[in-house]
């Protein structure tokens, strides 16, 4: 048996890309960078996947975390199943690359898996809705957006498909009209044209644009802008589309002068391209677990971070809260009082636990009521898993009970 593969017969997570040159089978190619266990090394590596942006930190010192570092493994929770299950099971279970909870605004775990390092920026996937969510309020705040202007205030072009009449507040909190299907793994759906026309898969139909923007321009309208939630990617990049034109800077420059060159961050980031230079705002953000503990630790203090205010207070606890009566399924069977406000998912709008989830098992964790953040960076071998999922969050829940104590 090839040591490269486990007695499964499968291709080992650490075989992938090594060797000088790596055996083709070993390769990461645009057919299989998303899918296990390929997807291991390169949600870690998108610079050398697919073309990037840098989003820069900065030239301003490193806003350091104090340590209170404990063991936090044997912390038990039961699963969704009823079953006991300890913190250090959970993150072996649902394959974690990185690991990291702030109390009280100290470092209390930090924990890489496999190749992952500190130093490693990795894929965020829907994450980054959040965080471009959170340049959005910050030009809003300076008077350079208003959340009741049409988008074709900035994207003219926009009158041409279906969100032509569509406000900037209603694409932040995905309550447009737009028809774009979110059903992950369809080759037909939507979003999985869209994925194509940014250059995450290769374009084998002639019938998909070649790039993110003239995508957009195809989807029609199916219903009344304004009404419920609806969960839709290409939302934020109509929002990302939004900031450009209102600026004049494109979206990795403008998210490194806005934001993170704000947070004390210890890497540049960046954002994956399309084939005309536009950064995926829906997901191809990527960054070090520490920056988005810093980017989460500054919404949990009311966007005071690194001796400024960097995002304005009424936005963060505006994405605090939402109106749970438009959050319908599936979205409400998974977090009964949850919401979408700003780009970010309300677990509970009364306690104010916020979100910031990407597909494959990315979350940024933030409850002000417990003075804790966590950051679960993982690569899933599925898009979507429900039970990892609410596990997690019934991990966090005794994790904050824990140190609350």
């Amino acid at each position: 048996m090839s040591k490269d593969v486990t007695a499964g017969g499968e291709l080992r997570a650490d075989a992938v890309m090594q060797g000088f040159p790596p055996p083709p089978e070993n390769r990461v190619t645009l057919e299989n960078w998303d899918k296990p266990p390929y997807n291991r090394w390169s949600f870690r590596n998108m610079r050398k996947v697919l073309p990037t942006a840098a989003v820069g930190r900065g030239a301003g010192p490193v806003r350091t975390f104090e340590r209170d570092e404990q063991d936090l493994g044997r912390i038990a929770f039961e699963t969704l199943g009823g079953a006991p299950m300890t913190l250090a099971r959970l993150l072996d279970e649902t394959y974690t690359d990185a690991f990291l909870v702030l109390h009280r605004g100290r470092i209390v775990t930090e924990l890489y898996f496999g190749a992952m390092t500190p130093d490693c920026l990795h894929l965020s996937q829907s994450v980054a809705k959040s965080v471009v969510g959170t340049v959005a309020g910050i030009l809003i705040h300076e008077g350079r957006l208003d959340p009741a202007a049409p988008l074709t205030e900035h994207v003219p072009e926009l009158a041409r498909c279906g969100y032509k009449g569509a406000t900037l507040g209603q694409v932040l909190d995905m309550r447009s009209g737009i028809r774009f299907s979110e059903d992950y793994g369809d080759p037909e759906a939507d979003v999985t044209r869209l994925e194509v026309a940014c250059g995450w898969r290769a374009n084998a139909d002639p019938a998909i644009p070649d790039s993110l923007y003239d995508f957009i321009l195809t989807l029609p309208q199916a219903r009344d802008h304004g009404g419920p939630f609806q969960y839709r990617s290409v939302e934020t990049d109509v929002l990302g589309w939004t900031l450009e034109r209102a600026t004049g800077t494109p979206l990795a420059e403008l998210l490194g002068a806005k934001l993170w060159s704000k947070l004390g961050a210890e890497q540049d980031a960046c954002f994956t391209l399309d084939r005309a230079g536009a950064a995926l705002a829906d997901g191809g953000f990527n960054a070090t677990a520490r920056d988005y503990a810093r980017l989460a630790q500054a919404y949990l203090q009311n966007g005071r971070f690194n001796g400024r205010q960097i995002v304005p207070e009424a936005w963060v606890l505006a994405s605090r809260s939402g109106d749970n009566s438009i959050f319908g399924e599936p979205y409400r069977s998974q977090t009964p009082k949850g919401a979408y406000s700003n780009k970010w998912w309300v677990r509970d709008v009364e306690s104010g636990v916020t979100m910031a989830l990407g597909v494959f098992g990315q979350m940024l964790y933030i409850d002000p009521n417990h003075d804790l953040v966590a950051v679960k960076l993982s690569t899933w071998p599925d898009f979507l898993n429900l039970e990892f999922k609410l596990n997690t969050l019934r991990a966090l829940d005794a994790v904050a009970a824990a140190l609350h104590d």
